[in-house]
């Protein structure tokens, strides 16, 4: 379950609290009974490596080739091995 930071907009209490993601907002301040506000922050995601942007699994200048022009130069290869 998640959980949410809450600050009064009264008194300033700052808390926590773990909820279900079908709970209500808490509206209530639990010390002076001020209205609440959620706060929210940066997530703690970062991704690092590879694989996570669309230029990791290609090689550099193969979106401006054309899609035929690997299998073509793979193709005269062959018979040049196959022939000596």
């Amino acid at each position: 379950m998640p959980t949410y930071a809450y600050a009064c907009t009264q008194c300033g209490h700052r808390f926590d609290a773990v909820q279900s993601f079908s709970d209500a907002s808490l509206t209530e301040c639990p010390e002076c009974s001020g209205a609440l506000r959620k706060q929210y922050g940066s997530i703690g995601v970062t991704f690092n490596g590879g694989g996570f942007y669309r230029t990791d699994s290609r090689a550099p200048g193969s979106e401006s080739a054309p899609a035929g022009s690997s299998s073509k130069s793979e193709a005269s290869a062959s018979p040049a091995v196959a022939g000596s």
